[in-house]
């Protein structure tokens, strides 16, 4: 199973975890949810804080009451969010989809149709983990539910842990024993965990492990398939089974994606382009794809700029980033155009009018893209910096008051939101207004910005005030 790498999950996703678990673990599970799940909106791969989170919806759901006409009313409100998760998912975007989930199961985390749901989202979105746990727990408090045991088994085998998958088939087997699907995975999984018994006896021999594989180009797929990132012959290997994949299902969406991503890992990123390109007549509405064809041109971009800049041809590499700007710019001008609800493309169109100065413009898709919860605060952040650009700071600190009053802790966001109102407050002349603004990030980094230079300015006119 995957496990987290720390270093990869960002910093504001970080501090929502440690103070959403120390709510856990004082028994506030209703403000341990809500900072897990802002956590896991920045950083949906962090599968410790799902687990966590997981684990609060479960004890808050098992401490509270579920009879009469709330609980009918909030199996309504639960049918329809499975129906709404449902259009997400057709839609392709299986991330928002998992969010949805999360939503859902704060409902009702042990209702097998919310569970089977985030299955098949967190499957789509790339997260077998939180798909097997999430089936873990429900199983863990209704035992007698032979469905969720089969899909706890059948993950057990897909994540590679084939003793409890060897335990799980056993107890199906004892409820089911005619059934011929669950004997032949109960054999597979006591071979596989033969297997493994033999893989640690011959752990000290040289390719021990290949000799208990009869077939050799079996065994170099498996080593291939079980790395991040292939490159080299185990690339080239994988490429060539995608791309036969692929002539044998033209249409499956998701060989294009596999082959663009083997494509990607090994910087064949024209090779990247022509694939998504492809997938797009095969689907040309699919945000997700549209997406990965852009990331794949502007790496394209970036790998020309790098060998430039290594060659020592610092023109062509401006020329080409130049280049490259301009393709952002429109590229996300003519994604607008097509997706116009989505929230997020808003926003990054946003920040390319933002960028270079176009501050109206950048207004109206900041106006735009607060509507979506994920992108709400900074894009009222944004909205403040434009209108203080224009001169108009009353608005800015309309506008950053409400983000601030939606950001729980002293994070990296909430730092640059306070501090402008600061230095807004200060501009207006208000010094004492700016005093508490500034006095709230220094106590919580001493270094940010001039914080305290400010600060030492702050306290002198105060002080020449006071004579």
């Amino acid at each position: 199973m995957a496990s987290d790498k720390s270093e990869q999950i960002n910093q504001q996703a970080q501090n929502f975890f440690a103070k959403g678990s120390a709510a856990y673990e004082r028994g506030n599970f209703d403000i341990a949810i809500d900072l897990l799940m802002q956590c896991l909106t920045r950083a949906p791969g962090f599968t410790k804080a799902r687990k966590v989170l997981r684990s609060a919806q479960i004890r808050k759901f098992k401490s509270g009451k579920h009879t009469g006409l709330a609980a009918k009313i909030n199996d309504l409100k639960a049918a329809g969010m499975r129906a709404k998760i449902k259009g997400i998912l057709a839609a392709n975007k299986a991330d928002a989809a998992l969010i949805e989930c999360e939503k859902l199961l704060n409902m009702n985390p042990l209702h097998a149709q919310n569970v089977e749901i985030t299955v098949q989202a967190a499957e789509a979105a790339g997260h077998p983990e939180a798909a097997l746990f999430t089936v873990e727990a429900a199983y863990e408090n209704n035992q007698d539910d032979m469905n969720l045991l089969r899909r706890v088994a059948d993950f057990y085998m897909a994540v590679g842990d084939y003793t409890k998958a060897r335990d799980a088939y056993v107890k199906l087997n004892a409820f089911l024993p005619t059934d011929q699907t669950i004997l032949k995975k109960l054999k597979d999984a006591e071979a596989r965990v033969t297997m493994a018994s033999g893989w640690e006896e011959t752990a000290g021999e040289k390719d021990g492990f290949r000799k208990l594989i009869a077939n050799k180009e079996q065994a170099a797929q498996l080593d291939a398939k079980n790395k991040a990132v292939v490159s080299g012959s185990d690339a080239e290997m994988l490429i060539e089974e995608a791309r036969q994949r692929l002539a044998d299902e033209p249409n499956n969406l998701n060989y294009y994606r596999a082959l663009a991503r083997l494509y990607n890992q090994n910087k064949m990123y024209d090779e990247a382009v022509k694939i998504l390109e492809d997938a797009l007549k095969v689907n040309a509405n699919d945000p997700e794809l549209d997406r990965s064809l852009t990331n794949a041109k502007i790496a394209a971009f970036e790998s020309r700029i790098e060998k430039f800049k290594a060659d020592g041809d610092s023109n062509a590499a401006a020329e080409v980033e130049n280049e490259m700007n301009q393709f952002i710019f429109d590229d996300l001008a003519s994604r607008v155009e097509r997706y116009p609800n989505d929230l997020r493309l808003r926003y990054e169109l946003g920040m390319q009018y933002f960028k270079y100065d176009y501050f109206d413009d950048a207004i109206g898709q900041f106006q735009l893209a607060q509507r979506s919860p994920k992108e709400r605060v900074q894009s009222l952040f944004h909205l403040a910096l434009c209108f203080k650009e224009k001169g108009q700071r009353d608005m800015a600190l309309m506008q950053l008051e409400t983000a601030n009053e939606q950001l729980p802790i002293m994070d990296d966001l909430k730092k640059k939101v306070v501090f402008q109102l600061g230095v807004i407050s200060e501009e207006n002349g208000d010094i004492e207004k700016a005093f508490t603004y500034y006095k709230d990030v220094y106590a919580a980094d001493i270094s940010f910005e001039d914080i305290g230079d400010r600060m030492e300015r702050i306290y002198k006119l105060r002080k020449s005030q006071e004579g």
